[in-house]
């Protein structure tokens, strides 16, 4: 995807909307990073940017021991100076982070601003390096436009700490289109190649390449319907039947037909040229509304082993129709918040189908500071719990025989006039957000939407509550919603709800992260 400064978004614009209408919580312990007289409004267990902005997260590549985490960032948000960076952080578990400071500067070359794009280890020196080479191709716009966009070079013999640009020439130039954007290379071993899946409008391009320096165009998968495809995703996953399928993917927007505005991915096959898929519709990773420039990748375990049966994913929390509204900026000096890490795997459905079910991390159990077990709880109506959080996680199993609707009130106020609501309603699972503050001020994006089957009769429901987002993930991941919210601090009750019915939520258990 572009860099922030490619949609004209200057610091400040809309920055302290939200900001302004959240009361101070009472007085506690302050990150060194919060102004004076403010309360910190940043995640408790989420990545968070160090300071000023961040966006898309660029796909991580398990280097040495651990992964490496790019993303774009941009030191000159707060002072109105616009361009990103790749900065750098590290991790061995994908919960816990180490900053490692910015590895591939912005305007260092006459092409300006570094954008989205896909870092690879070169094990083969192929692209003449050095044996384990990391190698960077990204977007980036000569000229500082947005109407051409090429893709370059830049490579690492440091074990990607820090980055020199292979020159200035683009190393696939543009052939006269707009938008030609977020190079995601990967490695086919099959056919002894390099693959690159490319952004092109309602286009995702392939080009293969022997050395990541010169690309040849082999091919595109087009989708129309859902807005402009952004950072393209291309792997095999092995799934839970034992067949290998391919997965594409993209960041779109499919408001106006009623879809999510997140990451879209079809299964199918990929012959090393082009991409066929198993039905033209998408299935969408994500129902929530703010899970945007995604990212799947390897899976490693401590010694370095793949597992082919899944991948790990992660998506920036914002929307492009929002992206400076946050209560963060005014107080911790900071806007830039990513999802939880999730596993995702392949699974076949009893129609045939294959979809990808998503987890968070099982690492996050590693970092559990408190447990609340409450059990089976019988709910006719709204059962206020005698717990009070700002950030954790609820698992619950809610059965029932007869009623309409049933979930939970996160973040609730005093009064029981502010809250977030997750759950399901007639044939749908839902997370609703209007009755708290939040950034969407046009009402558009308030409640998500995912299909239910409410006949089954029970639901098992896993929600992450943190500081500025809900993450609800339904039955075995099959659906999952991720949304801003910036609610009160001072809202941190919890309740239960039944619509029409009563239901007993089981097994309902509370945790809480120190990271």
């Amino acid at each position: 995807m572009r860099g922030m400064s490619r949609r004209a978004l200057l610091a400040g614009t809309g920055a302290g909307t939200a900001a302004a209408l959240l009361p101070a919580a009472p007085a506690a312990a302050k990150p060194k990073a919060v102004k004076a007289g403010c309360a910190s409004y940043r995640a408790g267990y989420h990545f968070t940017v160090p300071d000023a902005w961040k966006n898309d997260p660029q796909r991580p590549v398990w280097i040495d021991g651990e992964y490496h985490y790019y993303y774009l960032y941009n030191a000159d948000y707060l002072s109105g100076v616009v361009g990103t960076a790749w900065r750098l952080a590290t991790s061995t578990d994908l919960v816990s982070f180490t900053d490692g400071g910015v590895a591939v500067p912005k305007d260092t070359t006459s092409n300006g601003d570094v954008w989205s794009g896909s870092a690879v280890v070169d094990t083969g020196n192929t692209a003449g390096f050095g044996a384990g080479a990391v190698v960077v191709v990204v977007t980036m716009s000569p000229g500082g436009g947005t109407d051409h966009q090429e893709q370059f070079l830049y490579y690492s013999t440091d074990g990607g700490g820090t980055f020199t640009n292979y020159g200035t020439d683009p190393v696939l130039p543009n052939p006269g289109v707009a938008d030609f954007r977020d190079p995601k290379v990967i490695r086919d071993e099959d056919r002894n190649q390099w693959v690159m899946a490319l952004a092109e409008n309602n286009k995702i391009g392939f080009y293969r390449s022997t050395n990541l320096k010169s690309w040849t165009y082999t091919g595109g998968f087009i989708k129309d319907g859902i807005g402009v495809l952004e950072c393209p995703d291309l792997f095999r996953l092995t799934a839970d039947d034992g067949t290998a399928k391919w997965v594409l993917g993209a960041s779109a927007n499919g408001l106006s037909s009623g879809q999510p505005n997140t990451y879209a991915y079809w299964t199918g096959t990929f012959d090393g040229s082009g991409f066929t898929a198993d039905s033209t519709d998408p299935q969408w990773l994500d129902h929530g509304w703010d899970w945007y420039g995604a990212v799947t990748f390897e899976k490693r375990n401590a010694s370095g082993v793949l597992d082919t049966t899944a991948r790990y994913a992660l998506g920036w929390l914002n929307n492009w129709a929002y992206p400076n509204t946050t209560p963060t900026i005014d107080c911790d000096g900071f806007d830039g918040t990513d999802s939880i890490v999730r596993e995702v795997g392949l699974k076949r459905a009893s129609s045939g189908a294959y979809y990808l079910a998503s987890q968070p991390i099982a690492a996050l159990d590693s970092y559990v500071s408190r447990t609340v077990n409450l059990g089976d709880l019988t709910v006719d109506g709204t059962r206020v719990l005698d717990y009070t959080g700002i950030s954790y996680e609820v698992t619950t199993e809610i059965t029932w025989d007869q009623l309409t609707g049933a979930g939970l009130q996160l973040r609730r106020s005093p009064d029981a006039g502010r809250h977030i609501d997750a759950g399901i309603y007639g044939d749908y699972a839902f997370l609703n957000r209007r009755s708290t503050v939040n950034p969407d001020t046009s009402g558009d994006r308030q409640e998500s939407h995912s299909p239910f089957d409410r006949s089954a009769g029970t639901v098992k429901l896993r929600v992450l509550v943190d500081r500025t987002s809900v993450e609800m993930f339904v039955d075995d991941g099959r659906y999952v919603h991720s949304s801003e919210a910036f609610p009160y601090l001072i809202d941190t009750g919890l309740a239960l709800f039944t619509i029409e019915g009563s239901a007993v939520f089981r097994n309902t258990v509370i945790r809480e992260f120190t990271v």
